[in-house]
């Protein structure tokens, strides 16, 4: 995330680790920064390491939260002669397009881009 005009110091944290940086107008107020860094280092470090200690919540303990089963296997698309097939997305797009194997054609899922649960295509021969 980006600092306004007036932050001085922001701490960001990631999953490789802590960025710390600090904007300064001159070197005085840098090295006065710098100190104040320097001494919260260790809340700056105690804080990355409770982040890191929380591991990511898996489906089967979200699914838990909410009273409901995960899913265990991924529903298939059904595929009807003649039609265009569905899946839990609604409708799915003909798309036809070009890569490193060749030309491919298939059946897109009507869920956005990068959705975590865009359903998989289903790829013509």
């Amino acid at each position: 995330m980006a600092a306004n005009a007036t932050t001085k110091i922001q701490v960001n944290y990631g999953r490789d680790g802590v960025l710390v940086n600090v904007y300064a107008d001159n070197q005085g107020e840098l090295e006065t920064l710098l100190a104040s860094v320097q001494d919260l280092s260790s809340l700056i470090n105690s804080v990355n390491g409770s982040l890191r200690a929380t591991p990511a919540p898996t489906v089967a303990s979200v699914a838990e939260s909410f009273n409901a089963s995960p899913v265990s296997e991924p529903v298939q698309p059904q595929v009807v002669e003649g039609q265009a097939p569905t899946c839990k997305h609604g409708n799915m797009a003909y798309r036809t397009g070009t890569s490193a194997r060749g030309p491919w054609r298939a059946w897109m899922c009507a869920a956005p881009k990068g959705a975590v649960d865009k359903c998989d295509p289903i790829f013509l021969r």
